[in-house]
């Protein structure tokens, strides 16, 4: 945005993070990400609650000011002239509650890692605290930040489609198809442990970004589904695999599926949606190109960076067509569209939320909730709110 001389906001944004210590791989994404566009700077870290580890992270990334715990630098931060302005969560879910709600407390913006919380009822709480004050509260699910999903968002309420039919959603990894989690893997074995992960492994660690990914494209909800779970992996305590049915408001239906165990496959998360008039598929492996089917037509080939892209695409394009960007630039873009709305809100102006918020996080945990419901009555079809 643009800041004019009798804005207050005269400075980069100062950025905090919990978490993202040493041996991290998402913390430096964050990291990367709040800093790319010069918008805000990281200062400050509860990089661990191991101190040797978390003092060593500050050191190594320059930051002004380390700490010990989360709790004395939502209260140091909060109370300095110079304090973080918001504060990044790159921890294990089981944290995100308590660590969010010392930050919100403490009067600091929060950018979340998915899933916002463990369960339904601490992402409601979350987002009664939020509604009922003046803080924004950010969820980092990525894959909305890419430009061809954007123009695909474009397309669908411009009724390009035509009625919406038929939506297909799948993620697919391959990186928990053997129990990793007891080898010392301390990404596997977080997300394996229901008491730091939640009730979900792949549901909720990736199920969610395929959810919010098919709202956002769509501007749909879920409105019912019938799910079976698997874990082939023996031992396991969660889920590692998934295939669910959807019916979605206005009539149209469709599938989820997600799988960490897909041996061959890296992170291929793709969509394709139907409608009456076209069809289109995005696969964030290849993100720069989305595919549009008309009906009795060729089919087109949008290109990221093209003239033809909507404005809406071209708002978050970074580098001239034909220069391959993803998955950190679409990251960025989350972080663009927050930092924008601290400075409006700084400045006392209405924010403009065009990055997945509060409410996406809240839909995530009542995907998950309802997921598990169906799968252990034996895949009955369940309603959600």
């Amino acid at each position: 945005m643009t800041i004019g001389p009798s804005t207050p906001v005269h400075r980069r944004l100062r950025a905090g993070i919990v978490g993202g210590g040493r041996g991290s791989f998402i913390g430096s994404i964050h990291r990367i990400a709040a800093e790319m566009d010069g918008r805000a700077r990281v200062v400050a870290g509860a990089m661990s609650s191991v101190p040797e580890v978390a003092r060593e992270s500050a050191e190594a990334w320059f930051l002004e000011r380390s700490y010990a715990s989360f709790e004395a630098m939502a209260r140091s931060e909060g109370g300095r002239d110079d304090g973080i302005d918001f504060v990044i969560l790159a921890i294990p879910n089981c944290l995100h509650y308590p660590v969010a709600k010392a930050f919100l407390s403490a009067g600091i913006h929060v950018m979340c890692d998915k899933p916002l919380a463990v369960t339904l009822a601490q992402a409601e709480e979350l987002a009664r605290d939020v509604e009922s004050g003046s803080l924004l509260f950010g969820v980092t699910y990525t894959y909305v930040g890419y430009p061809a999903v954007r123009e695909a968002r474009t397309l669908v309420q411009a009724g390009t489609l035509g009625e919406l039919r038929r939506v297909n959603v799948e993620y697919f990894q391959d990186w928990l198809m053997e129990p990793i989690e007891r080898t010392g893997n301390k990404q596997a074995a977080w997300r394996t442990d229901p008491a730091q992960a939640g009730p979900s492994c792949c549901v909720g660690d990736i199920g969610t970004h395929a959810e919010n990914l098919l709202s956002f494209i769509t501007g749909r909800s879920i409105r019912s589904l019938s799910a079976d779970l698997s874990t082939f992996v023996p031992g396991r305590q969660l889920d590692d695999d998934a295939n669910i049915l959807l019916r979605l408001d206005g009539g149209a239906k469709g599938t989820l599926m997600c799988s960490q165990i897909a041996c061959g496959e890296a992170n291929r998360l793709s969509i394709r949606l139907y409608g009456s008039k076209a069809g289109l598929e995005w696969h964030q492996q290849e993100p720069n190109t989305l595919l549009v089917k008309p009906a009795g037509e060729p089919w087109q080939y949008r290109q990221t960076g093209q003239r033809y892209m909507s404005e809406a695409a071209r708002a978050v394009t970074r580098t001239p067509a034909g220069h391959p960007e993803g998955y950190l630039e679409a990251f960025a873009n989350i972080y663009r569209g927050f930092t924008e709305d601290v400075v409006r809100v700084t400045c006392g102006l209405e924010p403009v939320h065009d990055y997945p918020g509060v409410e996406d996080g809240v839909r995530g945990l009542q995907f998950v909730e309802r997921v598990l419901a169906s799968a252990g009555a034996g895949g009955t079809w369940v309603e959600l709110p």
